[in-house]
């Protein structure tokens, strides 16, 4: 039983390492860095504007990391930011920026939105639902580490 667990959880840890690298793929595909595909994706996920702190709390890259992207995309016209409130930043697309996401990164949504409408609902709440509870998980025990 113990080697069927370890076996499983060797493939399932692969498969984790094949996803990244199919995203990274698309990266390298579309001309983009893996963080500025980041950028662009939760952008354009989120109809050409959102909030810098979703960018930071959705993609799980560091926020000097981000940052680095983000600079880059606005000295290349892609993106502008823009001040909320005192502490908040908003990260809007430029027309070029629009065009780009439209060009790269929506495509790839369209790819993952046909996969998923491929599976049944009944798998995609279950898929969903493991995901979430693994990663719950994983976070729980990490604190104790």
């Amino acid at each position: 039983m113990a080697n069927e667990i370890k076996i499983q959880l060797e493939r399932f840890n692969l498969l984790t390492s094949e996803i990244d690298a199919a995203y990274h793929d698309a990266a390298l595909k579309m001309g983009l860095s893996d963080s500025a595909m980041l950028v662009l994706y939760t952008v354009c996920s989120r109809d050409g504007a959102c909030l810098l702190s979703d960018i930071t709390g959705m993609s799980g890259v560091s926020k000097q990391t981000i940052n680095s992207a983000l600079r880059k995309l606005e000295a290349e016209g892609i993106i502008y930011l823009e001040t909320i409130g005192a502490r908040k930043k908003k990260v809007c697309f430029t027309d070029k920026g629009k065009q780009l996401a439209d060009d790269t990164v929506l495509c790839l949504i369209e790819i993952e939105n046909q996969i998923f409408d491929s599976w049944s609902e009944k798998e995609r709440e279950l898929y969903v639902e493991l995901t979430q509870r693994y990663l719950d998980m994983l976070k729980e025990k990490i604190k104790g580490l």
